[in-house]
């Protein structure tokens, strides 16, 4: 088994395998999820203190913020998974 790893910004590094979705922060339903992971004690700040650009929500149920655009975040993981696809 690849585990396949993807850059999400300032060298923070998140499994491809675990990642269920990459969105924007700026709806209301994705701030309460922000909110709800925070006060879970799963909430993963990778920003760098620069603004949330992407969020990242794991199947673990952790949730991850990124200073870099969604789409940005999208094509490392589809390069990554192009990538794992050819080695084989």
């Amino acid at each position: 088994m690849d585990i396949q790893l993807i850059n999400i910004g300032f060298g923070n590094i998140v499994s491809a395998s675990r990642v269920i979705a990459i969105v924007s922060p700026e709806s209301a339903p994705i701030k309460r999820i922000i909110t709800d992971a925070r006060d879970r004690g799963q909430l993963v700040d990778a920003t760098y203190g620069r603004r949330t650009r992407a969020v990242i929500i794991t199947d673990s149920s952790h949730v991850i913020l990124s200073a870099i655009q969604p789409e940005t975040v999208a094509n490392r993981f589809m390069i990554s998974k192009e990538g794992s696809a050819s080695d084989h």
